[in-house]
């Protein structure tokens, strides 16, 4: 959770009760960052969200009483105890109640309006001014979110037109305008590279970005990193990360419902990682073609992803699509009318068909918890049409 959803919380509690806590010490209540327990206008405030007077009345509600009777002292400890930890289920259940439940209806949603401009042309990173319109429309909050990540979202007022959000990420963005839980508007912002382009993050959760520059990226005739470049541009290696080597083009003419990719690819270890993996990642202005590659011993950790088909290894098997990923490995995805197959090695080892409505290619990516290298990239439409081909 960031810092803003701690204050989303505490204004949920403050709307409920009238007792202002800041999102500061919603954290630390999170957290169990407190020795004693906290003042009795904050338990109050946790109390009168789920419709208590006072804590000490919610604390006798879950009161049971055992065949024997405790002494005052000792039913004391036993609230010292067992409550102190309350504060972290409360505000779990109430983080759940505020981004999960619908808070109620929306009216007037037609009457929003939306729209961005980009800053600059297509930098990264690319700071986008949002101007919006919500006068009109009935709902009890408001939020402009800036991807498909629920955590990118900004809260916004009525009565103010204009807020400016940063996208560290290149990639075909949908934008949403939230009243309430519902996507009343969105819009299509597209950062493309037109080129190779290179960053780690340190946790998908906390989506800490950091840009690898490199003059060259062809190493022994593949597209690939080195150790030395991440050490160059201040990369922890030594740190558990996900690398990311993506292409994003400006022009996108090739239906995700038909097209065939093909690649050869392998990773290289930068740390001792138990499970390494390979993701094949196509990007589509709606929604994502994803496939985890891992070891054998691992295929709990696989996945793959057509549209609305998403299958885990933790409750399939997966083992089809796990080989060594130290070794080069030929994978080719067809997608025919929405009919998606996989080979590896010239060997079919998945199919599904999927239903959602993904519209174009909008870009392809590697991702990995090593050092991909890849010896070359083939990207057609059915028609024969070419979208990327690039040997290195």
């Amino acid at each position: 959770m960031t810092q803003r959803d701690f204050d989303h919380i505490a204004e949920q509690l403050q709307q409920k009760s009238g007792i202002l806590i800041s999102g500061t010490t919603v954290k630390r209540l999170a957290q169990g960052e407190f020795a004693r327990l906290p003042q009795i206008a904050t338990l109050n405030a946790i109390a009168n969200y789920y419709d208590y007077k006072t804590w000490q009345d919610f604390k006798a509600s879950k009161i049971e009483d055992g065949p024997e009777k405790k002494s005052a002292e000792k039913r004391g400890k036993r609230f010292s105890i067992k409550y102190l930890s309350i504060p972290l289920v409360i505000i779990i259940l109430g983080s759940f109640y505020f981004f999960h439940s619908t808070k109620g209806s929306v009216s007037n949603g037609e009457k929003a309006s939306f729209s961005f401009r980009k800053n600059t042309a297509n930098d990264i990173p690319n700071s986008v001014v949002f101007n919006y319109n919500i006068d009109e429309v009935q709902a009890d909050s408001f939020f402009i979110q800036q991807s498909w990540d629920e955590n990118r979202r900004i809260k916004i007022y009525k009565n103010s037109y204009t807020v400016t959000d940063i996208y560290y990420e290149p990639g075909y963005h949908i934008a949403k305008l939230i009243a309430n839980d519902s996507a009343i508007k969105t819009l299509d912002v597209s950062i493309p590279t037109d080129r190779w382009f290179f960053y780690a993050i340190d946790n998908i959760a906390h989506y800490t970005t950091q840009y690898i520059k490199a003059d060259a990226f062809n190493n022994n005739g593949s597209l690939g990193l080195s150790i030395q470049q991440l050490q160059e541009n201040n990369i922890e290696a030594g740190k558990d990360k996900r690398y990311h080597y993506v292409y994003f083009p400006g022009h996108m003419d090739i239906h995700a419902d038909n097209f065939q990719y093909k690649t050869r690819v392998r990773m290289q270890q930068v740390r001792n990682s138990l499970c390494p993996y390979i993701e094949i990642e196509l990007y589509c202005q709606r929604g994502f073609m994803n496939m985890r590659c891992t070891t054998k011993g691992c295929a709990h950790e696989a996945f793959i992803i057509f549209g609305e088909q998403l299958k885990k290894g933790s409750d399939n098997d997966l083992s089809p699509i796990t080989f060594d990923v130290s070794q080069w490995t030929d994978i080719e995805i067809t997608v025919k009318n929405k009919v998606a197959v996989v080979k590896i090695n010239d060997k079919e080892v998945f199919s599904t068909r999927y239903a959602t409505d993904t519209k174009y290619l909008s870009g392809l990516g590697f991702i990995s918890n090593g050092l991909c290298e890849v010896d070359r990239v083939e990207l057609y439409g059915l028609d024969g049409k070419v979208m990327y081909k690039n040997e290195f």
